[in-house]
């Protein structure tokens, strides 16, 4: 895949940002240097290789969820709330 200056517009709208006329040959040039990277994996022989793994079949170590709680963490932080009221946030309702 050939990166050049209408492919660049395109992501410029897709991404909806703005590259700069100065910068646009230096854009190209690394946009280039990405895809010539992704092409190489290609090369690799995967046929034997699986689509998808998990780490389920492996075996996640299973913790106890238990909570901790730090009354100076909480008091800092709902210092620094607009509202709070008996421990938590004061949030507006936004669903009648």
């Amino acid at each position: 895949m050939k990166i050049d200056n209408d492919l660049l517009k395109k992501l410029e709208k897709l991404s909806s940002l703005e590259i700069d006329s100065d910068k646009r040959d230096g854009m190209i040039a690394q946009l280039s240097e990405i895809v010539e990277f992704i092409e190489n994996l290609n090369e690799l022989d995967l046929d034997k290789e699986e689509a998808t793994f998990t780490t389920v079949s492996g075996g996640t170590p299973m913790r106890e969820d238990i909570p901790s709680v730090n009354s100076k963490t909480i008091k800092t932080i709902l210092e620094h709330a607009p509202k709070s009221e008996d421990g938590s946030f004061v949030v507006p309702k936004i669903i009648e």
